[in-house]
């Protein structure tokens, strides 16, 4: 096997000369017409089969990576946790159960479940149906201890507190807090009906919307619509052109949402709370009743990379942190320190360009360079977890965010990262011989949207076995 990988590095082709330092003519022609300077871009296309680099500019920068953080926070879960673990929320009756009543309160304890949608709070309620209990004298306690955050304004990053990548991670988490409203045309009625889930208590929404006759274009900002603690309301109307619509909207009060959705689904459940929906602690010495496990590693982090789930990244962080120190509460500090430790065992020593300010990159202050995510992929490209990984990543024309990407269908696996300053992408690309590379690729500038063309082209470059220029 050894003899047969040296044969197939010598026969193919070898790294045209002075192509490590000079950026491909496409992909400088495209920074031209974006108006970006190249010393704004970092890149390393680097050959696995040779092993050797086929392309390096400004690779030790230290650059803000946006979404591609993801990558280390995915990568190092996939390597410490493995692809097979799995969440567990557990649920205790702390009471006896006759004639369908609970004499004593249910209890729920958060454990970082990313994935606690509707559909799976709904069977962890059926499950205590199935233990016979119909109606809760005593209360509902949400046990959210597990992490230990600061409380952050959702408005902070950007001033798009209702936008749901801005949702802040919490251990006990339902529906990533977010409130999805459909919009369904009912042409004979001359309104759109307007659907709301999941049900919450105390929400209030506006039903239906006038239809209109004009063009589907910027539908909602046409419903005029206003998102408050208890009412949606929608002002405007509703293009008959647009056919159905989903608007996700995070909610405006996001720290009694797993509360006033337990309250609606149990009531629609047909179940009986007497008492009330509060926080508090689990119990110490009792067995739970029973636990919800949640899909494995592998399946959640094709979510986080293919749809940049910055929530689901954020509960993965975190979780990282729990794993380590099982004993202890999740801090912003543990989980940087459990990733710093993974980084510099899987890249070497880290120096004062790598900063980490969470699990996401939704960050204007995160720093590191194309050369240390280079190391990481290709680090990864030999690891036991190579698979799930790079399944993990948008493939090129077909799904996640390159599903539209100016690129040839299936041929690479790629990462994307956007900020209002940021453009990035990496993972790896087949090129037209065979061989495979890790291709990094991450601009920093005020007009960095504008070159995201030069990214394609590098993408390109390596399809094409990286040419001579």
């Amino acid at each position: 096997m050894v003899l047969a990988a040296a044969l197939a590095a010598l026969a193919a082709p070898s790294l045209p000369a002075g192509a490590v330092g000079r950026l491909p003519p496409d992909a400088a022609a495209a920074l031209r017409r974006a108006g970006v300077p190249t010393t704004a871009l970092s890149v390393v296309v680097h050959d696995l089969t040779t092993d050797q680099p086929a392309l390096r500019w400004h690779e030790d920068q230290p650059v803000n990576p946006a979404s591609l953080v993801k990558l280390l926070t995915t990568a190092a879960a996939l390597d410490r946790l493995g692809p097979a673990y799995t969440w567990t929320t557990p649920v205790w009756l702390t009471g006896s159960v006759r004639d369908g009543v609970l004499d004593g309160s249910l209890v729920i304890q958060g454990r970082g479940d990313p994935k606690l949608t509707l559909e799976r709070v709904w069977s962890l309620l059926r499950r205590v149906q199935q233990l016979g209990v119909r109606e809760i004298r005593g209360d509902i306690v949400l046990d959210n201890s597990a992490f230990d955050l600061p409380e952050v304004d959702a408005a902070d990053f950007d001033g798009e507190p209702l936008r749901p990548y801005n949702v802040r991670p919490a251990a006990l988490l339902f529906n990533f807090r977010s409130v999805f409203y459909t919009f369904t045309p009912d042409a004979a009625a001359g309104v759109a009906r307007v659907s709301v889930e999941p049900p919450l208590a105390g929400l209030v929404a506006d039903l239906s919307v006038p239809l209109t006759n004009g063009p589907c274009a910027d539908w909602r900002g046409a419903l005029k619509a206003q998102f408050e603690p208890g009412r949606a309301q929608f002002g405007g109307g509703f293009a008959k052109a647009c056919g159905e619509r989903g608007w996700p909207v995070a909610d405006p009060e996001p720290n009694s949402f797993e509360a006033r959705l337990l309250q609606a689904l149990w009531r629609e459940m047909g179940g009986t709370l007497r008492g009330g929906v509060r926080e508090g602690p689990a119990p110490a010495e009792r067995a739970p009743a029973f636990a919800l496990e949640s899909p494995a590693l592998a399946e959640l982090v094709r979510d986080i990379n293919k749809f940049s789930n910055n929530l689901m990244a954020q509960q993965l962080y975190y979780t990282l942190a729990l794993h380590a120190h099982p004993r202890e509460r999740a801090t912003p500090a543990s989980a940087a320190e459990v990733l710093r430790a993974w980084l510099a065992e899987r890249s070497g020593p880290l120096g004062d360009e790598v900063v980490l300010e969470n699990g996401s990159g939704l960050s204007r202050g995160t720093r590191i360079s194309a050369a240390r995510l280079a190391r990481v992929l290709r680090r990864a490209w030999d690891s036991p977890v190579m698979s799930e990984l790079m399944s993990s990543l948008p493939v090129s024309g077909r799904d996640g965010t390159l599903r539209r990407a100016p690129m040839v269908p299936g041929r690479a696996h790629l990462k994307t990262g956007s900020l209002r300053d940021v453009a990035a992408l990496a993972g790896y690309v087949l090129s037209n011989s065979g061989r495979r590379y890790v291709v990094v690729a991450i601009v920093n500038h005020d007009k960095a949207g504008a070159a995201r063309p030069a990214l394609d082209a590098l993408v390109q470059w390596a399809l094409r076995d990286a040419p001579a220029h």
